[in-house]
């Protein structure tokens, strides 16, 4: 399962995130994202060329709930040239900016609401949308499971997990290495961390966000149903 770390805390990207990403190139982490708010326009571009520089897939994930908002994080993406595009819930508009350019398109199923934003919808409306989604011709879905109100939000991977064969990414509120173990066991292909890592919550035992990033790549590589750890 892959790790996806986001250079994020409270739903939007940190101004040290060039930082960040220097300081950790070492690690070898293949997965990194950002979100469109947090750092000025000029700041994002200069990050993207960064992450692209350590060789890893580039991820801008949708923030915003209002459509203009959110068709322009698209066409930021574009702009950018980042690989994957994820969340935002307006497909058809969001696909047809994309047309053309190599940006996989991952929205987010459920009813998206607020900042930091929370997860509404029953396990059959996400597998619905799923099912819509990669018949429209979306790579796979955005889900923010852990932020669900109104299902548990393994019942939402496992709905989606069945309803389409494209990549299920599950974002938000990923904080420790039981979460992770339960997302490989329902077929999950990949997640997000941003603030459990910078804010040293994952493995709070642990004193550095270097060693954060470690527990995590551990915990994404350690095959599913293996490990003590019986936190929700």
């Amino acid at each position: 399962m892959d790790f996806i770390f986001m250079l994020t805390r409270d739903d939007q990207t940190v101004r040290d995130c060039l930082a960040l990403v220097d300081e950790f190139a070492d690690l070898g982490l293949e997965h990194i994202g950002f979100k469109d708010i947090g750092v000025d326009a000029a700041t994002l571009a200069t990050l993207h060329r960064r992450i692209k520089d350590t060789g890893a897939t580039s991820y801008l994930e949708v923030v915003s709930t209002n459509r203009e908002r959110a068709l322009d994080s698209a066409r930021m993406a574009v702009d950018l040239g980042v690989d994957c595009l994820m969340g935002g819930t307006w497909v058809t508009e969001t696909l047809e900016l994309l047309d053309g350019t190599p940006v996989e398109y991952l929205p987010f199923p459920g009813t998206p609401t607020g900042h930091p934003t929370r997860l509404g919808g029953t396990p059959e409306q996400v597998a619905d949308q799923c099912r819509r989604f990669e018949e429209a011709g979306c790579a796979g879905v955005d889900l923010l499971a852990y932020r669900a109100t109104d299902a548990a939000p393994l019942d939402l991977v496992r709905s989606a997990r069945e309803a389409t064969s494209g990549r299920l990414v599950v974002a938000g509120d990923i904080n420790n290495a039981a979460r992770v173990r339960r997302l490989a066991e329902a077929g999950v292909d990949a997640f997000t961390v941003g603030s459990a890592a910078l804010a040293g919550t994952f493995a709070p035992h642990l004193p550095s966000v270097r060693d954060q990033l470690t527990a995590i790549l551990r915990a994404a590589a350690e095959p599913a149903g293996v490990g003590g750890d019986q936190r929700p």
